[in-house]
């Protein structure tokens, strides 16, 4: 419907370069963790992976806001996965966290994506009518 909206740092492909840079810096790292160790190759794997999901982020978020394609479920897992790990992370570092806190918390996180998928997708509605609407379609 219409063509992709545009970044706001238009026309450098940002999100697009951030994306191929983390990919190959996720395949050294990778080689490197399996060759010689984590230690080795862990660095890099990682500041990989994080920058191929500031970039996918990014664009999934833009193209969600602006109406041009839903990416619900993903944007309603992001803030649960976030939370759930504050939530062990925190308790893993005053005690040793049971097992057991995972069907309290699974709940919690269950509940946290069918609000936040029923409010995003809201919001992608609202945006795909401005943009229908917009076009004259």
């Amino acid at each position: 419907m219409g063509e992709r909206p545009q970044a706001p740092w238009h026309p450098l492909p940002l999100s697009e370069l951030l994306i191929l840079v983390g990919a190959i810096g996720t395949i050294i790292g990778f080689k490197r963790a399996s060759s010689g160790g984590f230690s080795s190759g862990g660095p890099t794997l990682i500041a990989g992976l994080v920058a191929v999901a500031i970039g996918t982020i990014e664009v999934a978020l833009r193209e969600h806001r602006s109406g041009y394609r839903s990416h619900t479920l993903l944007l309603a897992l992001l803030p649960t996965i976030a939370f759930h790990s504050i939530v062990i992370l925190g308790l893993a570092a005053f005690t040793q966290v049971p097992r057991w806190i995972n069907i309290p918390l699974l709940l919690i996180d269950a509940a946290l994506v069918t609000f936040l998928f029923k409010l995003l997708r809201l919001r992608f509605l609202d945006a795909r009518r401005e943009r229908t609407f917009a076009g004259g379609g």
